[in-house]
């Protein structure tokens, strides 16, 4: 697939995050499902109105708005992105009439250039930190935090590009910060679709020393009418930078399985995403696509280690048959490979990080070995005792000393 068939429009309007498009005159052009959700608005409602007229000030928060169009407004001046910390914004309560309900936004604004050089639209991105704000981690904090590290805490929650300044500065911060550390990896790794699917176990296991936030990540998506989706992807490095770099890719992945349901395909819009990412070339990806009508598993494979499809049995099937170099690795673009299989009803399909088998000084199939014949013992135990005993079995039951561990089981 190359860009010019990709809807861009359609992959816009499906991604997770809430974006706002606006004109050089501040006018509401677009809003993408995302942003109608989050912040109780119709597109009839914005379209084609100036975003203050669009969003004005609230009682509870008077000069926010205000702060917000300056934010915009530094984004036409300067023709660079602009951030805004937290401030209050409240929305209207559905079905009750003069009521609103607090919340909190942190803002995010990029300039696209038109072919003169100026400002032509602006790409805004509104995040709800309202969870973060109101959590005891900010309120009982002592001493509390300043603006700024609110605002840095809260920039990550929305993972914002500038990642080298919150590293040094959340690094150096009072140690009751860890805490929010890992409320924000948490909140990164959450996935709704997930706490539908009761058959799937999932562990996130930070590498020593690291803040506890990592570049490995993992996914489900549910594809309508009953299909879904399982990503696992681990980015170069650790701490608070590797962490941002995961949380966008994670995201524009679930926006691509969306929008081309087809794990090839997601990936090479992926990588093409990936290469204006700084730091997020080499990342490596599996991507499986599971069809429980067809019993079929489709899956391409981006320089990650291979999935593993356990049988009742004991016996392991490795899905190695559409592998392909990370992110990024090649310099022009080329069609991923896609492969199938079919399976039966109660077999377990496990992907993991390579924090998981790889160990220093040992080839990394020895320990590839080492996870097939812990999983042998395993066929027909459930999803959650699979996944405590593989990290028991496998010598890190609280984490990687070297590396973090994502792990996913699923009982097909």
């Amino acid at each position: 697939m190359t860009s010019a068939e990709i809807d861009f429009e359609e992959l816009f309007d499906a991604a997770p995050n809430p974006y706002l498009v606006l004109d050089a005159d501040l006018v509401v052009c677009h809003a993408n499902r995302a942003y109608l959700q989050v912040t109780g608005r119709s597109r009839e409602e914005l379209a084609g109105r100036h975003i203050l007229e669009a969003f004005p000030d609230t009682p509870g928060a008077p000069e926010a708005a205000r702060d917000f169009g300056a934010s915009l407004q530094r984004v036409l001046d300067s023709q660079a992105p602009d951030v805004v910390a937290p401030r209050r914004f409240d929305i209207p309560v559905d079905g009750k009439p003069g009521q609103v309900e607090e919340r909190w936004w942190c803002g995010m604004s990029s300039p696209v250039l038109g072919t003169d050089g100026a400002v032509k639209w602006i790409i805004a991105r509104a995040d709800d930190v309202t969870e973060l704000m109101q959590s005891p981690f900010i309120r009982e904090l002592t001493p509390p935090l300043s603006n700024q590290m609110t605002g840095i805490a809260a920039q990550v929650y929305a993972r914002s590009h500038d990642l080298e300044q919150l590293n040094e500065q959340l690094r150096q911060a009072h140690a009751r910060e860890q805490e929010i550390a890992v409320t924000l990896q948490e909140v990164m790794l959450r996935s709704p679709d997930l706490d539908r699917h009761r058959d799937i176990a999932v562990r996130y296991l930070p590498t020593s020393g690291s803040l506890n936030v990592c570049g490995d990540w993992y996914d489900v998506v549910d594809l309508p009418p009953d299909r879904f989706s399982v990503a696992i992807g681990d980015v170069v490095g650790h701490g608070l930078e590797a962490a941002a770099i995961m949380g966008m890719l994670r995201s524009a992945l679930s926006a691509a399985i969306r929008a081309v349901p087809s794990p090839a395909q997601a990936l090479e819009v992926l990588g093409l995403y990936a290469r204006a990412v700084d730091g997020a070339l080499a990342t490596t990806v599996a991507k499986v696509l599971i069809d429980p009508r067809s019993l079929l598993i489709i899956y391409s494979n981006a320089g990650h280690p291979p999935p593993i499809l356990l049988s009742p049995d004991g016996s392991c099937q490795l899905l190695d048959q559409a592998t392909d170099p990370p992110l990024g690795a090649r310099p022009e673009h080329v069609p991923r490979p896609q492969a199938g299989l079919t399976y039966s009803r109660g077999d377990t399909l496990v992907l993991y990080t390579d924090g998981l088998i790889e160990r220093r000084d040992e080839d990394i199939d020895v320990g590839l070995d080492r996870l097939i014949d812990a999983l042998a013992r395993c066929g027909t135990l459930p999803v959650e005792d699979i996944a405590h005993e593989l990290l028991a079995r496998m010598g890190v039951p609280g984490g990687g000393q070297d590396d973090d561990i994502a792990l996913v089981v699923v009982r097909l």
